[in-house]
């Protein structure tokens, strides 16, 4: 199985590879073939790296999170799953170009660092503990399609104030479609989030000693979890949209990644496995 999960390491990063390249080609050149074959690319890669998870997990009895770059393979996978699901959902594929070209980075520098994983906490072979960390990232990786589609609309947006009719004016889908395109992922990752959390807090007490709810990693994984539920209620309640929705996504995508980053940098607790 060792040897079966190297050759998945090399395929996984030729197969994004190819897909990115896809999508690059069917947006910038217009090119018939490249859209033709960029959804059966997408599904072929997720399908492979869902194989190469569940065939790692099998093979170390755990699932793949005991490493810095174990964890950059499932973030490749979970912000490729976002995307596809949100592909899914609007029938827009115009934009994963600007998607998937951040699995492929993360999924390349893995499969080049990853490592055989030798001994490791008992906690880390729990199931439970695999469903937490993979709705938290997923979560994190919608959010972050979430910021890219913010990104995209801001672009558009300043073209259209500036009457400058470029490639993105004629590629890219109307501000109304990228606004529902933000928003689907945000929804997409406020739930996932929810589940972390809720798992979070009913399972890791009871299975880690040093628990603690002053967990600086948890204080900032529920601030981001309540700028969104705050960013849901604007739009329902007061009726926020357009450029004033999307920047506000952006601001809980700015300390989401403050969250994942700076705080895990400068503190560690119960979150700190490795």
């Amino acid at each position: 199985m060792r040897i079966a999960l190297q050759l998945f390491e090399l395929l996984l990063p030729a197969l994004y590879f190819w897909t990115v390249w896809a999508y690059g080609r069917s947006f910038f050149s217009g090119i018939k073939r490249a859209d033709e074959i960029k959804g059966p690319l997408l599904f072929s890669t997720l399908l492979t790296h869902t194989i190469y998870i569940g065939l790692r997990a099998l093979a170390y009895d755990h699932p793949p999170i005991t490493s810095v770059f174990e964890i950059f393979s499932l973030i490749a996978f979970t912000v490729t799953l976002s995307y596809a699901y949100i592909e899914f959902r609007t029938k827009n594929r115009t934009t994963g170009y600007f998607i998937l070209v951040l699995p492929f980075f993360f999924q390349t520098i893995s499969s080049i660092f990853i490592r055989e994983t030798t001994s490791i906490p008992p906690m880390l072979h729990s199931t439970l503990l695999g469903i937490h960390v993979s709705s938290a990232l997923l979560g994190m990786a919608a959010i972050t399609l979430s910021a890219v589609y913010g990104m995209l609309y801001l672009m558009l947006y300043h073209d259209l104030k500036s009457s400058q009719f470029g490639v993105i004016y004629k590629r890219l889908p109307n501000l109304e479609v990228l606004e529902r395109m933000s928003f689907n992922s945000t929804k997409f990752g406020f739930v996932l989030l929810t589940i972390a959390i809720g798992i979070g807090m009913v399972w890791l007490p009871r299975a880690v000693p040093n628990f603690s709810y002053t967990d600086p990693k948890l204080f900032g994984t529920m601030a981001v979890w309540l700028i969104y539920g705050a960013g849901f209620g604007a739009r329902t309640l007061a009726g926020w949209q357009g450029r004033r929705i999307i920047v506000f996504s952006l601001i809980g995508f700015v300390l989401s990644i403050f969250s994942m980053t700076i705080i895990n940098i400068l503190f560690t607790g119960f979150h700190k496995f490795y």
